[in-house]
């Protein structure tokens, strides 16, 4: 059984029966508790008998009877086109979902990731929603740090992008990309003289120069580091910052030296005029996963959004 609040001259309907109500329209199309019955598919005396806790309801009589029909009253004339209009309402709200169109959709999708996307992802995106989507609007947003899944919530986000990790059961994943670490130095620093691009950095030039590092919690170690111990050697970080775009601009202006991205490095390089190097030691390549909460499983933006992502994003992997 269905129940509806509903608000009527001041009172309060706490648990009003949605059945009532289609009783309720179906005569007031009928004129007749018979022809009422007859389409919804219920017997005279049921029809009769929700006219009755209608009338208690609603505090009216609703129909007077005209020979052999009920015509409604005043105040159920009045009800002939909120009623029907609220009964469409709730059946497309519980309908199955229709078929997609993105060129008519409007609509907002928020996707929480770090800025290394605001790099590779969003100008992408932008254009890809300019041609098919015009009526869609992106928003990208900070991870909440240290705590990237609860990002999905707290930032109200449609999806996040971030390092595979252990997931609770309420959100899903796909698999993107894997991502390995490039070094990247100014061409100007004296610290690589000599060194060609593309070639592996030695590891002691690795571990001289100064590091900037990314981290938006400010932690002064990372995957870099952990591989450099399996070495038995450690770098020196000069610094840290919040978002990759940092990283980039400090190596631009210094002679600080940073693991970044291979796809950010290969992005990046021409316009800040740096140099791309191999590091001087392995690192695995972290997987980065999309995750979204399964309350929006089969919603068609949602899809149709996460499908264009997923697109985007497959092809970086390298």
């Amino acid at each position: 059984m269905y129940f509806l609040i509903w608000v009527i001259d001041g009172m309060n309907f706490a648990i009003f029966d949605l059945n009532l109500l289609r009783t309720l329209d179906a005569l007031l199309t009928e004129g007749s508790t018979v022809r009422a019955a007859k389409r919804l598919g219920l017997s005279q005396s049921a029809v009769s008998g929700a006219l009755s806790r209608l009338r208690h309801a609603l505090n009216d009589p609703l129909f007077v009877r005209h020979g052999n029909r009920l015509v409604a009253t005043d105040y159920a004339a009045g009800l002939i086109g909120p009623v029907r209009q609220e009964l469409e309402r709730i059946e497309a709200m519980l309908s199955p979902l229709t078929q997609f169109d993105p060129q008519t959709a409007s609509g907002t999708f928020r996707i929480t990731a770090s800025d290394f996307f605001a790099e590779l992802l969003m100008p992408r995106l932008a254009d890809r929603l300019h041609k098919k989507a015009p009526g869609i609007r992106a928003q990208l947003v900070d991870l909440v740090a240290q705590d990237y899944v609860s990002s999905l919530e707290r930032r109200n986000a449609d999806l996040a992008l971030i390092p595979d990790m252990t997931l609770p059961d309420w959100v899903s994943r796909e698999p993107l990309f894997r991502s390995p670490f490039h070094v990247i130095a100014r061409r100007e620093n004296p610290g690589i003289a000599g060194l060609e691009t593309g070639q592996t950095m030695p590891l002691e030039t690795f571990c001289t120069l100064r590091h900037v590092l990314f981290s938006p919690e400010g932690n002064t170690a990372s995957l870099g580091d952990a591989a450099l111990a399996q070495v038995g050697r450690k770098r020196q970080v000069a610094m840290t910052v919040p978002v990759f775009s940092g990283v980039c601009r400090a190596v631009r202006e210094s002679d600080l030296i940073a693991l970044v991205p291979a796809q950010l490095a290969a992005d990046v390089a021409e316009t800040f005029d740096l140099c791309i190097f191999q590091p001087p030691m392995p690192i695995d390549p972290p997987l980065i996963v999309a995750i979204w909460h399964k309350r929006s499983e089969t919603t068609p933006l949602s899809v149709w959004m996460r499908e264009e992502v997923f697109g985007l994003m497959r092809a970086l992997d390298n």
